[in-house]
């Protein structure tokens, strides 16, 4: 698998580290990569805050791209078991206390995952950054020891997304800064931040993620990666119906 080192290179000049005019979308796919790789395994702490109320879930995930996530509650123990499986452009929640599946319409991937403020879509990542968007770089702050891109993203027209742009900022190291999610009206409607940068199964990746709503920075999101491992052989039987009702 060619990693995003094979896509964006660095070159010394006068003693510093410059970034080596790659394009928007090669940056878009070096982050993908950085992020989730071809597939991954993980556990999680959601941490949702609102202006009145703190609730956390522990979490474990799968992610098998471009077309398998399989998402599970651990804790507390009244939403252990509640799971979501995303097969292709299909979705589903299970609830373990009525013992019941229930298929997501298209209408509802933007819909908040669990009250939080993160979308289903957001979570099981059935839209793609890369086929769904046409990507320019507008601009690069070459301040730090790292150059940050600026990318703009519009959807294609036949994308099935809402937004009427993203805005990216992105290491030349593939690692990303933020995402600026722009409604219909063009209004900013949300942001996600990276930060606390580590070295998790060999990869530098950021592992705290935090959503915020641009109308009430008061309710906010945000996620804690515990534990990850990437590029694993996940089996097929993993993303299934079965699987999501009765885990093994």
């Amino acid at each position: 698998m060619k990693f995003w080192i094979n896509v964006v290179f660095l070159f010394a000049i006068s003693g510093r580290l410059f970034a080596a005019d790659p394009s928007a979308v090669s940056l878009i796919e070096a982050m993908e990569q950085t992020l989730w790789s071809d597939s991954n395994h993980g556990s999680y702490v959601m941490r949702i805050e609102s202006e009145y109320w703190t609730r956390e879930l522990q979490l474990e995930a799968w992610m098998d791209r471009p077309d398998h996530t399989l998402i599970r509650i651990h804790s507390p123990k009244k939403e252990a078991g509640v799971g979501s499986l995303r097969i292709g452009d299909a979705m589903w929640n299970y609830l373990p206390k009525v013992d019941r599946t229930i298929k997501i319409p298209p209408s509802m991937m933007l819909q908040p995952w669990m009250g939080s403020n993160f979308s289903n879509d957001d979570l099981v990542k059935e839209s793609s950054f890369v086929d769904d968007y046409t990507h320019e770089v507008a601009g690069v702050d070459a301040s730090g020891e790292v150059p940050v891109y600026r990318i703009v993203s519009t959807p294609r027209p036949d994308a099935p997304v809402v937004w009427s742009r993203l805005e990216f900022e992105v290491r030349a190291d593939a690692i990303p800064v933020s995402v600026a999610y722009f409604g219909e009206r063009d209004q900013l409607v949300k942001r996600l931040t990276y930060e606390q940068v580590k070295t998790m199964d060999g990869r530098r990746i950021p592992t705290l993620w935090t959503m915020v709503d641009a109308d009430n920075p008061e309710s906010r999101t945000v996620i804690r990666i515990e534990t990850i491992q990437f590029d694993l052989p996940l089996d097929k039987s993993l993303f299934s119906l079965r699987r999501l009702r009765n885990p093994e």
